[in-house]
């Protein structure tokens, strides 16, 4: 390796933010789906959340900015009437801006793909409540899309649900927002954007406080 490579590599670890090195350089990102199912192949995603978590000087995790879109969906999905009970979604409804699946996943992506190059990170790792769930659909989605830089590691997660029953012994978000004492509206929530945020704001909760607990 050249002088001018190796100043080049010390510059870039220089200039990687607290996050970086938290978490084996993985950028934690909250991430939601809505759906039209349990079938990630079969069944329509319909709407999707993202929030990048980060780091302050002091290591307290906060959750950045929130990136979500309602999606069309795609050719030939299918369209589970219980399902859209449960979330009250009406995919079709006029005043819906949807975006094409494609579109959609790019304008998520886009802005990871950017937050992990920014933090110093080398790839997003997906948060979320039972996370192999809206993992399946995200992947699901990008093979359909044909999208290969899918930002997210393809298999591993974290999971707020294992780490709401190791902090608070509750496995449900709302119950362990609950007993986080953490705001929670039964109106608002199973919507994309609102279930990240709660999620969001779990995780770095949890983490703060072990890692307090640590000191």
């Amino acid at each position: 390796m050249s002088n001018s490579e190796k100043n080049s590599v010390e510059e870039n670890r220089s200039q990687k933010r607290p996050i970086a090195k938290r978490f084996r350089s993985y950028l934690p990102v909250v991430v939601d789906v809505e759906t039209a199912g349990f079938d990630a192949r079969r069944d329509a995603l319909l709407e999707v959340a993202a929030i990048a978590i980060d780091m302050d000087e002091d290591g307290i995790l906060f959750p950045g900015e929130m990136h979500s879109c309602h999606i069309k969906p795609f050719e030939g999905a299918n369209l589970d009437e219980a399902a859209l009970k449960f979330t009250g979604i009406d995919p079709f409804h006029p005043l819906r801006i949807a975006q094409e699946e494609s579109e959609a996943l790019h304008s998520i992506f886009r802005p990871i793909r950017q937050a992990v190059k920014e933090t110093g990170c080398t790839r997003a790792i997906l948060v979320g409540h039972n996370p192999s769930f809206d993992l399946s659909f995200i992947n699901a989605a990008a093979e359909r899309s044909k999208i290969k830089r899918n930002p997210f590691h393809p298999f591993s997660t974290f999971d707020t649900a294992t780490l709401g029953g190791l902090a608070f012994g509750q496995t449900v978000l709302a119950r362990a927002a609950k007993a986080a004492k953490m705001e929670w509206s039964s109106d608002e929530a199973h919507s994309a954007r609102y279930d990240t945020e709660k999620t969001a704001e779990l995780f770095c909760l949890i983490v703060n406080q072990w890692d307090q607990f640590k000191k």
